[in-house]
């Protein structure tokens, strides 16, 4: 149950419009609902100002299918990861405005208009092949309520590529940025702005890069300040880091 409803639900019992059974009826399935084969955390909304977010990967499809129709019963807006074009196939059936995004493999639902911040994140990528890690940080900030400034293929191997970019870098609240190989275009970034950098290193690149092992060791030894990093090919999970610190930037400002 999101926020919205919740607050509506109670305006309603304290004008008489609805009954107190109604209510604890309508919060039966908070904090989480248990379905047997998952515990879908209705509260998190509540909690963290964004739902329960449904990894496909390792799921049987209607698994997916059941978590995804029961969270928009509650009332949550939908953000899917890992997904394939069959699984999105089955939600779709069950739920219509299910929408894919193939590059970044993830399905949203959106059942509440998504409130957008001014602030602004910029997803930067090294490579095309590092592009459905860039996509999935990219659908995760919008569908938290950010504005993303994509920026792809501005690799350290052309750095004139990412140098006529720089002023589209430094207008961003926060900035992602995904490299496989070596890992370098973090730290060249992070030295160009004044703005927190959020690293990704991703599985992309030959052998001796390790899976991403190589690009996650350089990120986390870079000698540039104001730069974290998650895990390698966690597009979500940066995305996810980049919308609480921009939220927190806007907060400040309004203050």
């Amino acid at each position: 149950m999101n926020v919205e409803r919740l607050r509506a639900l109670l305006e309603q019992l304290s004008k008489g419009k609805t009954t107190v059974e109604n209510v604890v009826e309508a919060l039966k399935a908070l904090p989480y609902e248990d379905l047997g084969f998952a515990r879908i955390d209705h509260h998190r909304e509540l909690r963290r100002g964004f739902p329960e977010v449904v990894l496909c990967e390792g799921k049987m499809t209607n698994q997916v299918v059941e978590i995804v129709a029961r969270m928009v019963a509650a009332g949550n807006n939908v953000l899917a990861t890992r997904a394939t074009a069959e699984t999105h196939v089955a939600v779709r059936a069950r739920e219509p405005r299910a929408e894919y995004h193939a590059d970044a493999r993830a399905i949203t639902v959106v059942v509440n208009p998504v409130k957008m911040r001014r602030g602004k994140v910029a997803v930067v990528c090294a490579g095309t092949s590092d592009i459905p890690v860039a996509a999935e940080a990219a659908v995760t900030l919008k569908m938290m309520g950010n504005p993303v400034e994509e920026i792809r293929d501005v690799g350290v191997a052309g750095i004139h590529r990412l140098l006529d970019c720089v002023n589209t870098l430094r207008e961003a609240s926060v900035v992602v940025v995904i490299a496989g190989m070596e890992g370098a275009l973090a730290s060249v970034v992070g030295g160009l702005v004044d703005k927190p950098v959020i690293a990704v290193p991703t599985s992309v690149g030959y052998g001796a890069s390790f899976g991403g092992i190589a690009p996650l060791l350089t990120m986390l030894n870079s000698c540039v300040p104001g730069i974290a990093v998650v895990n390698i090919d966690n597009g979500f999970g940066a995305g996810y880091l980049a919308s609480l610190i921009n939220e927190l930037a806007e907060r400040s400002n309004a203050e």
